[in-house]
């Protein structure tokens, strides 16, 4: 996310700028540029939830029209005729899925916070019980700009945090034993950095509403692939009669087949895309709250050698964390289904700022 600009050379030779080029990180601009290309991602990711449930609808009155309507569907002019592409019912779907992801995601956004904590262990943890994790939380606080959040550890050795709540006002951060333990205070400031910046770049908002929109459409599409399986390919071959009726079923249930294996597949690359692009910005917005790459630097190097699962994590949750507790994404993993960028490569991006 970091910018370079070319100053222009002194006529000095003396003078430090004098056959340099100065490289800076505008923040404000990265921040805006990111808002932007997340935006279009969320669009494209309910648009693909739109799709999906038009599919669905336009799927069913084929097969609908073409095995109980279409009693004289015996003709291959008549199969053709029961698949209309300009379809109500698919109109009905699409509106079905947009105002289903609403509703989950109203749901996520209100309760989500609490939710995420227990599914994660974490416990909130007082000022008495974790003076220096709160102080350095406090700290990261002040150089934002925003609330103290909440203060939550996760007891496991593991290497990892992540932060959770809708606004600034319900936020939490919360760490692992293994960072309190392992890490020195520059390196506890630059992970709880990473986590603030994940909030005051309004990370969380995102990220809640594209989890639950893909789990949305994993779920319709795993449903309907496990009802074409059991019953809905056989019971069109039996009540098809026609040899068109059951020709225009049959295309519509390989039209859906396809639709529900690419569906789930485009919403979860849409999906990693956002993430590491925001992994990227909180970690040159933790450098900008804490004016110390170096912190964030060591934290991740040590991160990267201890990475592990734990039992508060999981596949859904996965990419809220500092870094992914399943995997350690090198150079040579699928890029596009990872849910964070190599460290390597974000440790490269820190190195160019100090």
């Amino acid at each position: 996310m970091a910018e370079e600009t070319g100053a222009p050379q002194a006529t000095d030779p003396d003078s430090p700028w004098s056959a340099q080029v100065l490289r800076r990180t505008d923040f404000h601009a990265a921040i805006r540029r990111n808002e932007r290309h997340t935006f279009w991602l969320c669009v494209l990711m309910v648009a693909i939830g739109g799709g999906l449930g038009f599919v669905v609808g336009w799927a069913i009155e084929v097969y609908y029209r073409s095995n109980f309507e279409a009693g004289a569907l015996h003709t291959p002019e008549s199969a053709i005729d029961a698949l209309t592409f300009f379809s109500p019912w698919g109109v009905y779907g699409a509106a079905a899925m947009v105002l289903a992801g609403a509703f989950w995601i109203f749901v996520a956004l209100t309760v989500g916070d609490r939710i995420l904590l227990a599914v994660a262990g974490a416990r909130e943890v007082t000022v008495d019980e974790e003076p220096v994790l709160h102080n350095v939380v406090e700290e990261m606080a002040i150089a934002s700009g925003l609330p103290k959040p909440r203060v939550a550890v996760m007891e496991t050795p593991a290497l990892n945090a992540f932060a959770t709540g809708l606004k600034p006002e319900r936020a939490a951060v919360a760490v692992t034993r293994g960072l309190i333990d392992q890490l020195e205070r520059d390196e506890l400031q630059g992970v709880v950095g990473h986590e603030m910046g994940h909030i005051a770049n309004n990370d969380i908002l995102y990220a809640t509403a594209v989890g639950v929109i893909v789990g949305l459409i994993a779920l319709v599409a795993d449903g309907a692939l496990r009802s074409l399986r059991h019953g809905a390919f056989h019971g069109g071959r039996r009540r098809g009669g026609g040899k068109g009726g059951g020709g225009a079923a049959l295309v519509a249930i390989i039209v859906l087949a396809v639709v529900f294996i690419v569906a789930p597949l485009a919403a979860r690359l849409v999906q990693m895309a956002i993430s590491r692009e925001r992994e990227y910005l909180a970690d040159a917005t933790a450098v900008k709250f804490t004016r110390n790459p170096h912190g964030l630097i060591g934290a991740l190097e040590k991160i990267d050698r201890w990475n592990a699962p734990f039992p508060g994590a999981n596949r859904a949750t996965q990419h809220l964390f500092i870094a992914n507790p399943f995997k350690n994404f090198g150079d040579r993993s699928g890029a596009l289904l990872s849910t964070h960028p190599p460290i390597n490569r974000r440790i490269e991006r820190l190195r160019d700022l100090a």
